[in-house]
């Protein structure tokens, strides 16, 4: 006989993320294939760049948020739901380290390589492959935002402000374009982003553009705020819905 049990422990907890990518991007980890792919007209240069593309797309920070069982404080923000879809099972790896893509799909690891491979070839560092990310991560995303739009039965238009995390003001543009030509009332008029002056700093940026929203905007009781979070490495995403009480 199953028996369902209901085990409360705290009354507050604190959710925390942090990023420290930059020891890991280092110019000396890609030097060396830099050096084999100018060198060697029969290298294909797309190599070197789609470990170079993140790069120049990750910063390094931390972020969090308070949890509590009662609201407090001149802006309190109750969380209605957070719903996650993952898409994995559909789509290809997108974003590795440690290994290499193959042509078939298959994540080839470290441990296949030579020593000399793995230093000319730059296999450990962070990779992305830029191609599926463009083919595949604004579709989905804006797939994902439908339906759980509609399993929470909550219309757009009752969407105040929206803070979408994006690694990129390139997909910030394309993601408000899908949004627009669904017909969606989610465009980048409610939208909130720190994106220029933060820098991409992953898993944290949710959070510490959230305290930045709160903390310029004057936010009033009832208004709702939708967070949107993709991860591209296998492509999936979270969105939360937040009112202000």
């Amino acid at each position: 006989m199953l028996q369902q049990y209901t085990c409360r422990t705290a009354s507050k907890a604190v959710c925390v993320a942090s990023e420290l990518t930059s020891p890991a991007l280092a110019a000396k980890f890609y030097d060396p294939e830099y050096e084999v792919t100018h060198d060697n007209p029969d290298k294909d240069p797309y190599m070197a760049f789609e470990k170079d593309f993140m790069r120049f797309m990750l910063s390094d920070g931390a972020g969090s948020v308070l949890l509590q069982d009662h609201p407090e404080g001149t802006c309190p923000l109750k969380i209605e739901w957070v719903d996650m879809t993952s898409y994995a099972n559909e789509l290809p790896t997108c974003m590795f380290m440690a290994s290499e893509l193959q042509e078939d799909g298959r994540l080839k690891s470290w441990k296949e390589f030579s020593p000399d491979e793995i230093k000319e070839r730059a296999v450990l560092v962070g990779k992305q492959d830029i191609r599926q990310l463009k083919k595949y991560i604004i579709k989905y995303w804006v797939d994902h935002i439908e339906a759980v739009l509609g399993k929470h039965h909550v219309k757009a238009q009752e969407i105040d402000y929206v803070i979408p995390h994006v690694s990129s003001m390139f997909f910030y543009d394309k993601l408000n374009e899908e949004i627009v030509s669904r017909g969606i009332a989610l465009t980048k008029e409610k939208w909130f982003t720190n994106l220029t002056s933060v820098g991409n700093i992953g898993s944290a940026a949710i959070y510490v553009g959230l305290e930045e929203f709160i903390r310029t905007k004057e936010i009033k009781q009832g208004e709702k705020i939708l967070l949107l979070v993709p991860e591209s490495g296998r492509f999936s995403y979270g969105t939360a819905l937040l009112t202000a009480e």
